[in-house]
């Protein structure tokens, strides 16, 4: 979609606010031009040869019809300010609205490369220009049109010989302006990604405020944003060079037609072809004969402005969102018994980069199934496959017997439950983050599911319980704390199909056996896939399923696992045994 066209598609919403705002326009328009008019009339009253004791009666009209004008004026400039900034920032909301909810049904490849402020820089930052362009850039530009063709109108009927050579300057701010249109917006444009950069950069550094605290890397940290506020400032700085370098051309250029008027109007006074009072109300229209000229300079800046945002935004509306539904998708009325069945499975995050090959795999309801093997071969992926987070390449899985394709996307994510080793937790309570599982649960439901995950204990502690804020990503809970409420959080939502990425392997031991016995509970009755590094964890799952080099090299229990004699497994499990005793509290 064009930058235009996307913000004019927001904008119809709010078109009888625009409408109103465009009378009021309209209206303001023939105030001012009457203003100039009035003077006129007053100069030719009081200037005549036969001027009377009437005149006096003709002034107290004037100035009650100046009154009337002026307060006109003020309702009117409300009704225009205050609509047009309605539609503006209405507009904004709904853009924001609905870029929100299409980078939530972005895929995750889309995000695997991107920086969290660069994309917030195009939600708030980007869309804020938009209002300029509805509130201020827009509403100027029709009211200096119209300005302008009814002062055109007025002073070719004072003097149309006067009135053509004052239009000698305009062709030439015409041309500046084009010529402006395609070096600025490029610049303004420009100056948006360095916003972007500056917020991404923010982000990243106070989200791990630890880690450069921990390593001392204050110094350093302030130096490399010294260094993007410094790009950010130039950029600003060249496109305001450009926009400083316009404005007085325009000044100058609209100058040279008051030198005009000074010079041809002064001989017409004095040869009697012009009189006084027109002389008089024609400089008077000539300052707003040449204002929207000067006006449509500060316009073309929040125009191109604002384009260059929306240059951003579309670019990031028009990326593909994920594969959602089928159109005769099947709806998930009931629990699933959940048995998942792998066939001849491929996936690549690239055509080039096969990261899983020929996987086949059968997953019987409620039974414990391992996945082992060294770091980055593709085990997390192939659990990512599951609830569609990624779509297979080739090949198939099924849920129950059907293509997990054919189904609703949502109703099938209900059916699964996510621990991950990295919990992330949500700035709010222990509550609200519990809740995040299924908000229409009980405060005993709540409760029940802390103590099934062994943290309600420990919740109690806290100084208001669960209603304690935990601070953002959980700041204020240990790692042990934050991965209990994880599994609350799964436990509550009681899905029947359970996946355990690495949820124990980097805390202490005794929060390791707290955990274990709160996921041993989840697990009753669930079909449950394990991710673990640590093999003395998945000793007693139902089958243990090696992957090396992109696909499945060995498969069966752990006994039967421990007779291959040359088996990855074994030999894995073998040095993380010999490597136990020198584990320090623990933690390996």
């Amino acid at each position: 979609m064009k930058p235009l066209q996307l913000i004019f598609t927001y904008a119809k919403k709010y078109k009888s606010s625009l409408t109103i705002t465009a009378i009021s326009m309209l209206l303001l328009v023939g105030a001012q031009l009457l203003l100039p008019w009035i003077v006129k009339l007053l100069v030719a009253a009081v200037t005549a040869p036969d001027a009377t004791m009437d005149v006096m009666g003709l002034v107290r009209q004037l100035t009650i019809i100046v009154l009337i004008v002026y307060v006109s004026r003020a309702g009117l400039q409300f009704l225009r300010s205050y609509l047009a900034h309605l539609a503006g920032w209405g507009v904004v909301a709904d853009v924001r609205k609905y870029i929100y909810e299409h980078m939530q049904r972005l895929s995750l490849r889309y995000y695997e490369d991107k920086q969290v402020g660069q994309l917030m820089s195009r939600v708030i930052n980007d869309t804020e220009l938009f209002e300029q362009l509805i509130s201020h850039a827009l509403p100027d530009i029709i009211v200096n049109a119209i300005t302008f063709i009814g002062v055109t109108a007025v002073l070719l009927s004072l003097n149309w010989q006067l009135t053509l050579l004052s239009t000698i300057p305009i062709p030439l701010v015409l041309l500046s302006l084009q010529i402006y249109a395609k070096r600025v917006r490029p610049a303004f444009r420009y100056r948006q990604k360095e916003l972007g950069d500056l917020n991404a950069m923010l982000n990243d550094n106070l989200s791990g405020i630890r880690e450069i605290k921990a390593f001392t890397r204050e110094a350093q940290e302030a130096v490399r944003i010294d260094e993007r506020i410094d790009s950010y400032y130039r950029s600003n700085l060249r496109a305001l060079k450009l926009m400083a370098t316009f404005q007085p051309f325009v000044e100058f250029t609209s100058s040279l037609g008051t030198l005009i008027v000074i010079f041809f109007g002064g001989r017409l006074t004095l040869q009697g072809i012009l009189p006084v009072a027109d002389l008089v109300a024609f400089f008077l229209y000539l300052e707003m004969f040449y204002a929207p000229v000067r006006n449509l300079s500060n316009a073309w800046e929040a125009i191109q402005s604002s384009l260059a945002g929306a240059d951003r935004v579309s670019g990031l509306m028009a990326e593909d969102e994920e594969p959602h539904n089928s159109p005769d998708a099947v709806a998930i009325t009931s629990q699933v018994r959940g048995e998942i069945v792998f066939r001849n499975v491929d996936f690549a995050y690239t055509p080039e980069s096969l990261v899983l090959e020929n996987i086949s795999l059968d997953i019987p309801a409620r039974s414990v199934i391992a996945l082992v093997g060294p770091t980055g071969v593709g085990k997390s992926t192939l659990v990512g496959l599951i609830p569609r987070f990624y779509d297979v390449t080739k090949g198939t899985i099924t849920l129950d017997g059907r293509d997990i394709q054919e189904y609703k996307m949502d109703d099938l994510r209900q059916q699964i439950s996510i621990v991950l080793q990295d919990v992330f937790l949500f700035y709010g309570t222990v509550r609200e983050n519990i809740l995040f599982g299924r908000t229409d649960a009980t405060e005993a439901e709540v409760i029940a599911a802390a103590q099934t995950a062994n943290a309600h204990s420990f919740i109690t502690q806290l100084p208001d319980g669960y209603d304690t804020l935990i601070g953002e990503r959980g700041v204020k809970l240990s790692g042990g704390q934050k991965q209990r409420l994880a599994v609350a959080r799964a436990v509550l939502k009681d899905a029947p199909i359970l996946i355990l990425d690495e949820a124990t392997s980097s805390v202490d031991t005794e929060t390791e056996m707290l955990i274990q016995q709160a996921l041993e509970r989840l697990m009753k009755g669930r079909t449950t896939i394990i991710i673990a590094h640590r093999l003395s964890t998945v000793r007693n799952a139902d089958k243990i399923v090696v992957l090396d080099d992109r696909s499945i090299c060995e498969m069966g229990t752990h006994t039967d696992l421990m007779k291959l004699e040359d088996g990855l497994y074994r030999r894995l499990y073998s040095v993380q045994r010999d490597l136990q005793p020198v584990m320090l509290f623990g933690v390996n």
